[in-house]
C-alpha cells in the first residue's frame, strides 16, 4: 500500500539469498544451511541430489539401513529414531522372525547387555549373530564360530577394518563391532519392513519403531525395550537411569570433557547432524563409568558423533595423543 525504502531485484531476476540477483535457471539450492549453486551435486544417504533452478532433484535408490548400539544402553534405529534402554539381559537387536511363531527367517542378532559402572546402566557386552545353521559369539576382543543343527547355509566373511570387526553375510546381513561396546547392523533394502527388534522395523518411518514383540505399538522405551528381551527370568526395566544425578560429582567432568562434541573441532559437521543427542549420549556415559574405563566411554561416545558426520560427508580428525 505505501512504498518502502529496501532493495529489489531488476526485473526478470530472483534474489539468490545470498544478497545478488539471478537469472531464475542459475538459482541456487538450500540444504543443511548451506547454500549450493545450480549444477551442485551432494551425496544424501545412497542417493545423488542435483540443484536445478533452485530446486532439488534426487535419485531415488533404496538404500542400505544401519542401526547402532553404543555406550550406555543408546540406540539409533534403522529410521534414525533414538532413544536409551538400560536393560541387564539379552535382548532382540534385530531379526527376520517377525509376525507369528511359525514365521520363517534366516538371521537373528542377539545383544547382551551388562551392568558397567555402578549407577545401573548398562553396556553391550557379548553379541549373538544366528545366520541360518551357525552361531557367531563375538566378545572379549574375538568371535567364535557354533554350529547349530536347525537353519540353512548362510556363508559370511569377516575382515578387520581399523577398529572394528566386520561380518558380511551371504544374506545381505552386516555387522560391524569395534570390540567394546559399540555395533553397527547395516541391512540391504530387500529386509525394508521386514525386521523387528530394538533396532525398530526399516519402513522409513520412525514413528512406529516402537512395536514390541507381540506387534503392539508403545510410546514408552522401557516397555518397547522390555518387550524384546530373551529370557522371562531377567527382570522388566521400570525406570531410567539418570547417572548424572546419583554422581553429581562426576558432572562437571562429563560436561567438560563431552563438549568437545558441541565445540569448534566439530563445528563442520553441526549443520550437516545435530550434535545434541550424542553430547546428552556422552555426558550420561561419562557419569556412569565410574568403575574404571571411563575414558573408553568417553571415546565410544564421541566416535558415535564422528561415525555420523562422516556419513554425512563430514570428514572431522578430533583423536588427538591427549584424547582417545
Amino acid at each position: 500500500a505505501e512504498c518502502v525504502s529496501g532493495c529489489v531485484c531488476p526485473e526478470g531476476l530472483f534474489d539468490d539469498g545470498r544478497g545478488g540477483c539471478v537469472k531464475e535457471e542459475d538459482c541456487p539450492c538450500f540444504h543443511n544451511n548451506e547454500w549450493y549453486n545450480h549444477g551442485r551435486s551432494i551425496a544424501v544417504d545412497c542417493n545423488t541430489c542435483t540443484c536445478q533452478k533452485g530446486v532439488w532433484s534426487c535419485t531415488e535408490t533404496a538404500c542400505h539401513g544401519t542401526c547402532m548400539i553404543y555406550g550406555s544402553g543408546h540406540y539409533i534405529t534403522f529410521d534414525g529414531k533414538f532413544y536409551d534402554f538400560d536393560g541387564s539381559c539379552e535382548y532382540v537387536a534385530t531379526q527376520d522372525y517377525c509376525g507369528d511363531k511359525n514365521s520363517v527367517g534366516s538371521f537373528s542378532i542377539i545383544t547382551e547387555n551388562v551392568p558397567c559402572g555402578t549407577t545401573g546402566v548398562t553396556c553391550s557386552k557379548a553379541i549373538k549373530m544366528f545366520l541360518g545353521n551357525i552361531e557367531l559369539k563375538l566378545e572379549n576382543k574375538d568371535y567364535k564360530e557354533i554350529p547349530r543343527d536347525v537353519g540353512g547355509d548362510v556363508y559370511y566373511w569377516n575382515k578387520t577394518v581399523g577398529l572394528y570387526l566386520v561380518i558380511e553375510a551371504s544374506n545381505g546381513v552386516m555387522l560391524i563391532w569395534d570390540k567394546k561396546t559399540t555395533v553397527f547392523i547395516k541391512l540391504t533394502p530387500d529386509y525394508k519392513g521386514k525386521v523387528c527388534g530394538l533396532c525398530g522395523n526399516f519402513d522409513d518411518k520412525s514413528n512406529n519403531d516402537f512395536t514390541t514383540r507381540s506387534g503392539l505399538q508403545e510410546t514408552s522405551a522401557l516397555t518397547f525395550g522390555n518387550s524384546w528381551k530373551q529370557s522371562s527370568m531377567c527382570p522388566d526395566v521400570t525406570e531410567e537411569v539418570k547417572p548424572c544425578d546419583l554422581k553429581p560429582h562426576r558432572k562437571s567432568w562429563a560436561e567438560k570433557e563431552c563438549s568437545l562434541i558441541l565445540g569448534d573441532v566439530f563445528k563442520i559437521c553441526h549443520s550437516k547432524v545435530n550434535p545434541t543427542p550424542f553430547y546428552d549420549a556422552c555426558v550420561h556415559d561419562a557419569c556412569s563409568c565410574d568403575s574404571g574405563g571411563d575414558c573408553d566411554c568417553f571415546c565410544s561416545a564421541v566416535a558415535a558423533y564422528a561415525q555420523e558426520c562422516t556419513k554425512a560427508e563430514a570428514c572431522v580428525f578430533w583423536r588427538t595423543p591427549d584424547i582417545c
